[in-house]
């Protein structure tokens, strides 16, 4: 069967927007401090996981997490925007997916503090266990991911 140049390029067409639409899911912006280690080390991470990130360089960190609307309780070192949501901290790449992936109704996701092991914070074979919170848009959390 052979396909009529017009619909060749309707199919053509809808598979480009669809890759676009991939890729800009895919494509975060981190605020963190310039001197901040682990989180160029979480950076790394997230782009070896297929994320495009643009870094901004931040002097008061704080009022960006004020801004995004994260409490203090949650923070970390760097604050991230993805895909419409928050990713406050080291979070995994897969786990950001997998929040990509449901799209479920909340301001975003937070490993809160600096546990040891996760994501940009490896040091040796010591692990803390975290867990990633589901950060609900009513102000309430939940689990999303243990590690």
């Amino acid at each position: 069967m052979m396909i009529r140049k017009p619909l060749r390029l309707a199919i053509a067409t809808c598979l480009l927007a669809l890759g676009t639409a991939a890729n800009a899911a895919a494509a975060m912006t981190v605020y963190k401090s310039a001197s901040c280690g682990c989180c160029a080390k979480w950076v790394e991470q997230v782009q070896k996981h297929g994320f495009t990130v643009k870094v901004v360089n931040v002097e008061d960190i704080m009022a960006v997490k004020a801004k995004a609307g994260i409490p203090d309780k949650f923070a970390s070192c760097h604050t991230t925007r993805v895909g419409g949501y928050i990713v406050e901290g080291h979070v995994p790449a897969a786990d950001i997916k997998k929040l990509l992936a449901a799209r479920p109704k909340a301001k975003g996701i937070a490993v809160p503090g600096m546990p040891m092991g996760a994501p940009g914070m490896e040091h040796g074979d010591h692990r803390q266990p975290y867990e990633v919170l589901l950060l609900k848009s009513d102000g309430s959390t939940s689990t999303f991911a243990r590690h």
